[in-house]
């Protein structure tokens, strides 16, 4: 399978399972032994080994994060691209609300497969951006619902 096209149905699936919060929907998009890692910035950077790890993580941060806005924005940059074997793009989120200041976030996404399964999943993110986002939620956090 065209690994790009992959990766845009594991992006359409992820939207699904953002509003569904049915983690079920992303089994055949990942292996048993997946990796998901976040480089970068120091407040949410790490590494989580395993399909389940990966998927405990990945819920941890839409729902300490991204669910607490009413408007969630993402946008590719960049790619998709192929490159080496890793499907490379660049994003952007933007979360906004009544009330509340605009909160942009940006980085860098690399996606390795083993046929048509993630085995890899990394998150660049800009130590500016963790330094943004951590003074953004000092400031108004207590703004959102949780």
């Amino acid at each position: 399978m065209d690994p790009i096209a992959r990766f845009m149905e594991y992006a359409a699936a992820f939207e699904e399972v953002y509003e569904s919060d049915d983690w079920s929907a992303l089994e055949a998009f990942f292996t048993e032994d997946a990796v998901y890692e976040v480089v970068g910035a120091t407040l949410l950077a790490g590494r989580h080994e395993g399909r389940a790890a990966v998927f405990a993580a990945l819920k941890a941060a839409l729902d300490a994060h991204d669910r607490r806005f009413p408007t969630r924005e993402l946008v590719l940059r960049e790619g998709p691209e192929l490159s080496e074997g890793v499907v490379k793009f660049r994003w952007q989120a933007s979360y906004r609300g009544p009330g509340i200041p605009e909160l942009v976030m940006e980085g860098r996404e690399s996606i390795w497969l083993e046929g048509d399964r993630i085995t890899r999943l990394v998150d660049e993110i800009p130590l500016e951006i963790g330094e943004i986002t951590a003074q953004w939620f000092s400031h108004y956090g207590e703004l959102l619902g949780p």
